[in-house]
């Protein structure tokens, strides 16, 4: 594709903005490593909330979207929006507790909530567990990306693409720290949702598409259905029951952690205040799940009129590396249609999208290995600077394995089934650890390795020619997964129980699972009310549900289910203004420091 010199401009000026906030915080950032991973706890909650949403929006997403749309109908993407419910619970079930917990990583929880050798243990492993191998995972999925829509629009190999965009997100995320990305992110996502927007309006002016109407004419009805078809049972199990039912509170995805973990629990720890904590996860879900779906979609329906076969793909960019064609190219393969100016904007936001997750990765992934296994494990007691100039380098180590594991990759599809079967059924026991007193390390330990060795039996099935359906593999593991660490619970010690005391003091968790520890502590009560946080949940739910498929309804134009989700939006969102007060009323002081 050819970018003009207008083009060209809008890409400088997108990237030359960007630079601000890097030469600002630099000084700031090199100070301490609280100001390094946490902004130095004084977050505002619109900020934290913008930087969830944009580290979430990147260069695979989009793909991800329109590789569900193109496979299965715009019901697949259920496989996520199911996730929602997690998102709601931890905006009113965690948010407060992990900003009270005032750890500097999630993986200091470990050694705040449980005691002994096995707590040092899972926060050392899970370091680079997550840190290294699973965070590596994700970028890789979105450096693949990157490198399919670099080869779409520059002809660039996938080498080269990896090189230029390693160079680049090393300098920002490794001088900046987390102030930096925060703020770059706020001017990433505007530029990032304007190019969104573009794209569908061009992709459905198209002749083989003819508007709007004409893509809802001559697309199968099946297609454009927010619910799967009940007729094919598999695919109902699949799409929507199981997510639903199971994989929302049982499977670890980042960003869709049950009870908050990675980088959205370092933007909660990052918040100022409590409020803030809240308010801002709170921002983020209704963004993530109401704002941002639309356009990918309607791009993607656009597209399988465009391009219905990915011999058609093939047949209009031949100069594509064969390994990268599928149904997520798709979506960069629209791009051809925008006018000169908006391809500049969609080629500023997708590098803006693509850089707003690697660097929160990075600099994620970088707290994990520095905070939680280098200075705990290898070399304590240094000053603060040697430990940010150890994070500066450890980020760039990270990004070159990332890409490194670029290569082992196909599709966006690919690499979300893949996360989504290595973190599956431990997630229970991420929820019930801050309302229950007797879940202990050991129990995480055996959630963890339970779980692989479960989700390893089915890969080697696979390979050896006896793969499982996902509706027979994740409630299998998940079953499997949770005897394990519930037994184990039970035949191993509880943490002792002055940690456990401490926690309470710190955290102060509702519920009767503390009552035994409760009343030996000088806390008193807990500040969070539980009903008030359950009528919160389901109403933050039905608000982002009726907002999302509101908008579906109108761009349908199914108008009677249109006024019945907004008339549905309006309520909830009333009700979510009335209660959101209310839990800091009669329920004990917030704790804003």
């Amino acid at each position: 594709m050819h970018l003009t010199t207008l083009d060209w401009s809008i890409v400088a000026f997108s990237v030359g903005i960007s630079f601000l906030p890097a030469i600002f915080f630099v000084k700031r950032a090199s100070s301490s490593t609280t100001e390094f991973f946490t902004s130095g706890r004084a977050a505002p909650w619109w900020l934290i909330g913008v930087s969830m949403v944009a580290t979430t929006f990147s260069t695979d997403t989009p793909n991800l979207v329109t590789n569900m749309v193109r496979d299965s109908g715009v019901s697949e993407n259920w496989l996520w929006w199911a996730f929602l419910l997690t998102g709601m619970m931890t905006v009113f079930f965690y948010a407060r507790m992990w900003r009270r917990s005032r750890v500097l990583t999630d993986l200091e929880f470990y050694e705040l909530r449980y005691s002994g050798k096995a707590a040092t243990f899972v926060r050392g492993f899970r370091a680079i567990y997550l840190g290294l191998f699973f965070n590596c995972v994700i970028m890789a999925t979105v450096n693949l990306a990157a490198a399919k829509i670099a080869n779409v629009l520059f002809g660039l190999p996938m080498l080269e693409t990896l090189a230029i965009a390693s160079v680049i997100t090393i300098f920002f995320a490794s001088v900046s720290g987390l102030w930096g990305v925060l703020v770059t992110d706020s001017i990433q996502f505007s530029i990032t949702m304007a190019g969104t927007i573009a794209v569908s309006y061009f992709a459905v002016a198209q002749p083989a598409v003819g508007g709007l109407s004409g893509l809802l004419h001559k697309i199968d009805p099946r297609v454009l259905n927010l619910l799967p078809d009940f007729g094919n049972w598999s695919v109902a199990l699949t799409v929507l029951i199981l997510p639903i039912a199971v994989q929302w509170w049982s499977v670890w995805y980042p960003g869709a952690e049950p009870g908050g973990g990675s980088y959205i629990a370092q933007r909660m720890l990052a918040a100022k205040s409590e409020k803030d904590a809240l308010t801002g996860t709170l921002f983020f879900n209704v963004m993530h799940y109401a704002l941002r779906p639309w356009p990918w979609i309607i791009t993607a329906l656009a597209s399988t009129l465009v391009f219905p076969h990915l011999s058609d793909i093939t047949r209009a960019f031949p100069w594509v590396e064969t390994r990268l064609i599928g149904n997520d190219m798709a979506y960069p393969a629209m791009f051809r249609f925008l006018p000169s100016g908006f391809l500049g904007l969609i080629v500023a936001g997708t590098l803006a999208a693509y850089r707003s997750t690697i660097e929160t990765h990075l600099n994620w992934g970088t707290s994990y290995l520095v905070h939680d296994f280098y200075r705990r494990f290898l070399n304590r007691g240094k000053d603060e600077k040697h430990y940010v100039l150890v994070g500066r380098l450890t980020t760039a180590g990270l990004m070159v394995c990332a890409a490194a594991l670029t290569f082992a990759l196909q599709t966006a599809k690919e690499a979300f089934d893949l996360i989504l079967s290595v973190g599956a059924g431990t997630g229970l026991i991420y929820l019930l650890r801050w309302f229950w007193w007797r879940v202990n390390a050991w129990s995480e330990v055996a959630a963890m390795g339970s779980s692989f060795l479960v989700a390893a039996a089915f890969f080697v099935a696979g390979k050896l020619g006896h793969p499982a359906a996902i509706y027979v593999s994740l409630p299998v593991t998940v079953v499997i997964t949770t005897v394990v660490w519930v037994a184990v619970t039970y035949l191993t010690e509880p943490a002792d129980r002055d940690t456990l005391v401490k926690f309470y003091e710190l955290v102060r968790p509702a519920g009767p699972g503390w009552e035994p520890v409760r009343a030996q502590a000088a806390a008193g009560g807990s500040p969070d009310r539980l009903p008030l946080a359950l009528l919160g949940w389901a109403l933050g739910c039905l608000f982002v549900y009726s907002g999302l498929f509101g908008v579906g309804s109108f761009l349908y134009g199914r108008t009677p289910q249109a006024v019945t989700f907004a008339v549905l939006f309006v309520v909830s969102g009333v009700g979510l203004l009335n209660l959101v007060p209310r839990l800091w009323t009669g329920g004990g002081a917030e704790a804003a420091t």
